[in-house]
């Protein structure tokens, strides 16, 4: 049975910093291409970003530059750090796998970014 759990999310000042984490199990993770998508209410579910099997990332262009995804293979554990945070990244953070035609999601951790 696969899982993944998120953690790490919470209730953050302008220009803060929150690092989520999410623990893979059940899953040969160093397969998977691991990815951050966001959901804000009312809006579509966005890839925030992605790490490949060979560790190349991509990045949606409005956290370049402020977020970085990493994965710890033996901690079967992905990273997203966030810096300088703004209202705007507020949404929900879930954590996706995907392996050839498997697709994982986990539950979603919320983020708010708010003074």
């Amino acid at each position: 049975q696969v899982q993944l759990v998120e953690s790490g999310g919470g209730l953050v000042q302008p220009g803060g910093s929150l690092r989520l984490s999410c623990a893979a199990s059940g899953l040969r993770f160093s397969l998977y291409t691991m990815g951050w998508y966001r959901q804000a209410p009312g809006k579509q579910r966005e890839l925030v970003a992605t790490i490949s099997s060979g560790d190349s990332t991509t990045y949606e262009d409005s956290v370049k530059g402020r977020f970085t995804i990493s994965r710890d293979i033996a901690k079967n554990t992905v990273y997203l750090q966030m810096n300088s945070l703004k209202p705007e990244d507020t949404a929900v953070y879930y954590c996706n796998a995907r392996y050839r035609w498997l697709v994982y999601w986990g539950q979603g951790t919320q983020v708010t970014v708010s003074s």
